[in-house]
């Protein structure tokens, strides 16, 4: 049986189907992709299933069961993907220290200025460990560096967090994909593998966007069911 791809999913976010177009040039394709999803302006890449697929290629059996090319290795996986990570959120830290300011605007769709505001007050609140944390949250992997050089953070703390985030987010995904590439049986379930990965990674934004919708109606004086918060005197 061959491996299963997500019909849903364009063909630049199917992991399997991205690798196999890198063809012989596999491995500096998953480091591109890596490098640009970690800081450089373009979020809508399949970081987290990449590196589980590249994992499960890496391991031999995937490769058979989808027959994708993957000419790369473990340990070149294992070497490569965080220098990646880490030099694409550094790259990432430096757009937002030296042009990051201008590109956040009050009436922005996607950086606003208030998002400036309330990232510089989340690492004044939870440290500078929500670098590390942002790496599991697609998007957010992405604006982190930006907001945290915009937000003007200390460069050695970043990077020191930057390199802890890159080698924990990238060495544990990559070992786990080996590791279940390991067992046939996965390769049959590799499409709802996909799905809770893409669910996991999610979450966290959906939270939030729930928090600050809940927010927003009590500032606005407005409860869930549509009602005033509070009766009129």
């Amino acid at each position: 049986m061959t491996t299963t791809t997500l019909a849903l999913m364009p063909d630049f976010l199917d992991p399997v189907k991205l690798i196999g177009y890198f063809g012989p040039w596999a491995l500096v394709g998953v480091l591109v992709v890596v490098f640009i999803e970690s800081g450089v302006l373009f979020p809508v890449l399949p970081g987290d299933t990449l590196l589980f697929v590249g994992g499960m290629l890496a391991a031999g059996t995937a490769a058979q069961a989808s027959e994708v090319n993957a000419n790369f290795q473990l340990w070149q996986l294992l070497v490569f993907v965080p220098i990646a990570a880490i030099a694409g959120s550094q790259v990432g830290y430096w757009i937002g220290r030296f042009i990051g300011t201008s590109m956040f605007k009050p009436n922005a769709r996607v950086l606003k200025q208030r998002y400036l505001d309330e990232a510089h007050a989340f690492f004044e609140q939870r440290g500078p460990f929500a670098i590390v944390l942002a790496r599991f949250v697609p998007i957010v992997r992405t604006l982190a560096p930006i907001t945290a050089g915009a937000a003007r953070m200390h460069y050695a703390v970043f990077t020191l967090f930057n390199v802890i985030g890159a080698l924990v987010w990238g060495l544990g995904l990559i070992l786990l994909g080996y590791w279940l590439g390991q067992f046939e049986i996965i390769q049959k379930l590799l499409e709802p593998i996909f799905i809770v990965i893409a669910l996991a990674s999610i979450t966290p934004l959906i939270v939030e966007w729930l928090k600050r919708r809940k927010a927003t109606k009590r500032a606005d004086g407005v409860t869930d069911s549509g009602e005033p918060a509070t009766e009129p005197s």
